[in-house]
């Protein structure tokens, strides 16, 4: 009994993470402008000789944040963050299943954050704060597969929560 309860809720939590579907349409590197406030990308993402721990591994060189909160992608942010992270992820400092948010933006700069959500393996690979937290919570963060403008969205989101205004 107890064995088949084990198997149904580790079934529950890896299915209950997302889509793991590949979107490489919307995975695909593109420069924008800063007025939709998405980042300009490079061709490649950097490898892991390149990992810098204020930025981390992945395209993402420079977010603009603009001065004030986006209202429009924070709600189409929230919108993601119901559905991908919810079920891993209080809005508090409390941990759930992953760390709660409380806080995330003013612990990491937007890039690292950026990147950390488009590409978690190499970067929970590289970095030892990451590292550290896997011992914490003991499940990696799954790759969503989001796109970089609902990334950028999510970002948006995680500042309203921290207060910004």
């Amino acid at each position: 009994m107890y064995k088949l309860s084990f198997f149904l809720v580790a079934f529950v939590m890896l299915t209950s993470c997302g889509d793991k579907k590949t979107k490489s349409e919307d995975n695909a590197t593109t420069t924008t402008s800063s007025d939709e406030g998405m980042p300009a990308a490079p061709e490649a993402a950097p490898d892991a000789a390149t990992y810098d721990p204020n930025r981390g591994l992945g395209k993402f060189s420079t977010v603009d944040l603009g001065d004030k909160l986006d209202v429009a992608m924070a709600a189409e942010g929230e919108k993601i963050q119901s559905v991908k992270c919810s079920s891993c992820h209080k809005m508090t400092d409390e941990k759930l299943v992953g760390p709660g948010w409380k806080g995330v933006t003013s612990r990491h700069k937007p890039e690292w954050i950026m990147n950390f959500i488009t590409n978690p393996d190499p970067m929970i690979d590289k970095d030892p704060k990451l590292q550290a937290q896997l011992e914490i919570c003991l499940v990696r963060m799954p790759n969503q597969a989001l796109a970089d403008k609902d990334a950028r969205n999510l970002l948006e989101f995680m500042r309203k929560n921290d207060g910004v205004k």
